[in-house]
């Protein structure tokens, strides 16, 4: 099953990027103009908890400390911070991630290397055996990092379910906009 969802995820990000060129050169200036730094990239942790740099689009403001979303003050997000996660454009920049390989459109999230009660389950529940992703069960079942256990549980399921069929309705969910996003610290 491997190298046939790597085959996929080749071609889905390769003509990801090449017919969203155009898309990612507004946003790139739109953010540039809104923030100054239209990138963000963070060390996250990836395949058998080999840590890589994950790029997305930036949707906080540049001095935002480096911790899950979850955990970040509301007043850390820009206003275009707010549309791009409402819309999912800020991950587009992830299908360069899945392109080189160090992701897959679908599989667990990638955490942040200092999340250690997430990290503890998920290697309990086997997670880091395969590739994270941009999206999957977890993703469109608005369940994320913030809480740890639901997450790393449906994680698990995802991989123990696993299938081309199920790869391709979690991608369909996900670009039909099933699910919400990452939760953001309501207070403040």
């Amino acid at each position: 099953m491997v190298p046939v969802v790597r085959f996929f995820d080749f071609v889905l990000s390769l003509l990801g990027l090449v017919l969203l060129t155009p898309a990612f050169l507004i946003l790139t200036i739109i953010i540039y103009f809104d923030n100054r730094s239209p990138f963000f990239i963070q060390e996250r942790m990836g395949f058998h908890k080999k840590p890589f740099l994950l790029v997305k689009f930036r949707t906080m403001t540049v001095d935002t400390e480096s911790k899950a979303s979850h955990l970040v003050p509301q007043t850390s997000i820009t206003r275009l911070g707010r549309v791009l996660r409402k819309l999912k454009l800020d991950e587009l920049p992830q299908l360069l991630n899945v392109l080189k390989g160090d992701m897959s459109l679908v599989g667990p999230r990638p955490n942040l290397l200092n999340q250690e009660e997430l990290i503890y389950l998920r290697d309990n529940y086997g997670v880091y055996e395969v590739k994270p992703g941009i999206t999957g069960l977890a993703q469109i079942n608005n369940v994320d990092m913030s809480t740890p256990y639901d997450l790393a549980k449906l994680d698990a399921e995802m991989i123990s379910n696993f299938s081309l069929k199920n790869y391709i309705y979690f991608i369909y969910c996900t670009l039909v906009g099933k699910g919400r996003g990452d939760a953001v610290k309501a207070n403040q």
